[in-house]
């Protein structure tokens, strides 16, 4: 265990963490690609089998909402990896399962778990000098997104390869090793007395009395509704005509977004310098950019692939600038802070799949596009709120 008070120099430790937040991530993406497989294995009608994706989601919510806020007041060096090591027993369970009920109780209990990321990034906050954390915490969301990207492109390789439960397996291991090798490796920082209902009580004066923390959060989960818009609808649109792509290939082309994922580590830097609002505009009129490519879409390959690079460009900016901002609000309640602004990231998460299939049924491709457009200029309006009230603020002060 380390005392250290700055990680930051610790390469080897950020690495192991930034893995961990990727397995943790991507845990709750494997089922997506998987769902005709399951479907044939266990002879269930499709609809039910696509519950599994629901049950992800949802859990991985109640995770944000119940778990994470315990980071506070709990010893996050032994906490993180046991909810690791439960994440990898819900995997084994989804590796193992018999049938449909055991594969959404392994589901469940994975979302539940995998939230150990969202306790892991504060935790890296805590053990690094102020200037460094938007660094840090961008290094951590690199591995974090291209953890989700990765995971459904080996999720569907590995299925067309051996087996659907091929990837559960495989990840479990890797998640009882990570958790393993963080055990006697994360540094120990300050928790603080509270039990379980005051911390929920003081989740509710951070609602009320940190503003900038739910405009913050509105931008990313309007811009997360964005980009989810699209996550529902492109295997609809890249298997239809003209595309007519199989869903590894479909796992192949989105493995361009990495390269957005990627560039969170250098956004981070920036926000540190202090250009959060920079890299949000910037995000968003990423975002604006890459729904205008979707639009000619069906006209080339060419305008898809662009637009999916960009959107996850523009995500990560947006995600890596907002978290520098409310890890900053309240040094002394950092998870608190995470698990509100997350659990609202993921509703809007959740509220954009739902847009997406509801526009597809409703006007197709066109219309998904004109959702995708609406939700970034909503997250660019909720950027515009913010600024003027941060700007207010200044003045006041």
């Amino acid at each position: 265990m380390q005392h250290t008070s700055d990680i930051s120099q610790n390469k080897a430790l950020l690495w192991l963490m930034a893995i961990a937040c990727g397995l943790c991530a991507g845990a709750n993406y494997y089922c997506q690609p998987l769902i005709h497989s399951i479907q044939a294995d266990f002879g269930v009608p499709e609809a039910q089998a696509a519950l599994t994706v629901t049950f992800a989601q949802v859990s991985y919510a109640l995770g944000l909402l119940f778990i994470v806020p315990l980071g506070d007041v709990v010893n996050k060096t032994k906490f993180i990896p046991l909810l690791m090591f439960l994440a990898g027993i819900g995997l084994l369970l989804c590796g193992f399962a018999i049938n449909l009920p055991m594969l959404w109780i392994g589901t469940v209990m994975t979302g539940l778990f995998s939230v150990a990321a969202q306790v892991l990034i504060p935790l890296a906050t805590m053990a690094v000098k102020p200037e460094k954390i938007g660094e840090v915490v961008g290094f951590l969301m690199s591995g974090l997104l291209v953890g989700i990207l990765l995971s459904t492109s080996l999720a569907g390789l590995l299925s067309n390869l051996f087996h659907w439960k091929v990837i559960y397996l495989l990840s479990a291991v890797f998640m009882f090793f990570t958790a393993y090798l963080l055990k006697g490796r994360l540094p120990y920082v300050m928790r603080f007395q509270l039990n379980y209902a005051q911390i929920f009580n003081s989740m509710r004066h951070l609602l009320f009395e940190e503003k900038r923390l739910i405009l913050r959060a509105l931008v990313g989960a309007c811009a997360f509704a964005s980009m989810s818009t699209l996550f529902s609808t492109m295997a609809l649109l890249l298997s239809s005509p003209p595309f007519h792509l199989k869903d590894f290939m479909i796992g192949i082309v989105s493995l361009i977004g990495v390269f957005g994922a990627l560039s969170t580590s250098y956004a981070g830097k920036l926000a540190d310098r202090g250009y959060t609002l920079v890299l949000t505009w910037a995000g968003c009129g990423l975002l604006l950019i890459s729904w205008t490519s979707f639009f000619f879409a069906k006209v080339s390959l060419m305008f898809y692939v662009i637009g999916f690079g960009l959107i996850n460009w523009g995500l990560a900016l947006i995600h890596t600038s907002n978290q520098n901002i409310i890890f900053n609000l309240r040094p002394d309640a950092k998870s608190r802070l995470n698990a509100i602004y997350m659990t609202l990231y993921f509703a809007g998460a959740a509220s954009g799949s739902a847009i997406g299939i509801f526009a597809w049924r409703h006007g197709g491709w066109v219309m998904t596009c004109s959702a995708g457009l609406a939700l970034t200029l909503l997250a660019a309006l909720f950027a515009l709120i913010d600024r003027m009230y941060f700007h207010q603020k200044k003045q006041l002060v």
